[in-house]
């Protein structure tokens, strides 16, 4: 364990309280991977929590929250749920037991706790579903998935970032309550479908969203994965209607990797036109090698129609003709004879070739 996470819960155990460890910082580190959001519970409530910690901002269910170095801290006081409305606990308790804590709570791998010792609590057999790689809702699934939906997609993205299966009693109910996610905010919905797609075991999570009916649910199809580092491309290997909050950039980017994939080429046209990095992305779903894109990249004549090496007074002077649209015209097709190497990007080169073709544009 870490000293500076040893030394918080030591801070909250010298003022008499409990505190534990519990949730993604025990699973990762017992699957021998590193996290640094670290969350806590305790018996301490939110108001002797900022008096031990006076930097901390105060959680909306009760609790705190704050950052030492590269750790995130959440420090939640121990309670029970009584009441849920739109996903949150509408009503709740504090409570002095952390048996009851941890039953609010999702899955068994996830209610693992430790103490300032190194000492694991296992309340809720998690570290055998741990070790058996199962995903197992604590208490009653039913009532938890129609609770908070999200948990449906919450289960599915453990699943493919762990390599871990949903155990029987799970995947009958979320197939009973897989249409709760349509109540789901459409931010919430792209949030988990983000850590899918980006997800070491991607082909495993899609194919659990399409054997437990939501990608049809959410209007979703695909034909062929090829996992990729960028999120983007991901998506742009999806058809999808459902509406994905996307900023402008990335719709852009997404619908212009679609046209390269469709393609199904990378050329010095693609790059010129799409840019390195759209080019790389799709290159790497279609299968091009990075360093021959780049390669291309470098040999190209120009990159941006502005790096010709005449402006519009150069041409008004060469074909003595006036301002008009006609220019742009003019300038697109040299672009296209500089790309394709029909001449030089040479201002005297093009000028000559101006003037010998001047019948064209006057």
């Amino acid at each position: 364990m870490n000293k500076i996470i040893k030394r918080v819960l030591s801070a909250i155990e010298k003022k008499g309280f409990e505190a534990y460890l519990v949730g993604g910082y025990v699973r990762e580190l017992l699957l021998g991977r590193i996290s640094y959001d670290i969350d806590i519970c305790t018996n301490a409530t939110p108001k002797e929590l900022v008096s031990i910690f006076p930097m901390a901002l105060a959680k909306s269910l009760g609790g705190i929250d704050f950052k030492i170095k590269e750790y995130h801290f959440e420090i939640m006081t121990y309670r029970e749920e009584i009441k849920y409305e739109n996903r949150r606990p509408s009503e709740y308790n504090y409570i002095n037991n952390l048996v009851l804590d941890l039953q609010r709570r999702d899955f068994t791998i996830n209610a693992i706790c430790m103490s300032s010792k190194g000492d694991i609590i296992d309340l809720v057999n998690g570290v055998n579903d741990l070790t058996n790689g199962k995903l197992v809702m604590i208490g009653d699934a039913g009532a938890k998935l129609k609770e908070d939906s999200l948990r449906i997609l919450r289960a599915v993205r453990f699943a493919s970032t762990l390599n871990f299966s949903l155990d029987n009693t799970l995947t009958k109910e979320i197939k009973n309550n897989y249409k709760e996610i349509k109540t789901l905010s459409n931010t919430r919905v792209k949030e988990e479908f983000d850590k899918i797609l980006l997800s070491d075991y991607v082909k495993k999570g899609l194919g659990l969203l399409k054997d437990l009916k939501i990608l049809d649910l959410l209007n979703i199809t695909y034909e062929e994965i090829v996992p990729v580092k960028s999120l983007e491309g991901m998506y742009a290997q999806l058809d999808f209607k459902y509406n994905f909050p996307f900023t402008k950039p990335e719709k852009n980017n997404i619908k212009a990797l679609k046209e390269i994939i469709k393609s199904n080429d990378i050329t010095k046209l693609t790059i010129y036109n799409y840019g390195l990095y759209l080019s790389i992305v799709a290159g790497e779903i279609l299968g091009f090698s990075k360093k021959n894109i780049n390669k291309m990249f470098k040999e190209l004549p120009i990159h941006d129609k502005k790096d010709i090496n005449v402006k519009p007074l150069d041409i008004v002077k060469a074909l003595d003709i006036n301002y008009s649209k006609k220019i742009s015209v003019i300038m697109g097709e040299l672009e296209t004879l500089i790309l394709d190497g029909t001449i030089k990007n040479k201002k005297s080169d093009i000028i000559k070739y101006l003037i010998n073709n001047k019948a064209r544009w006057v």
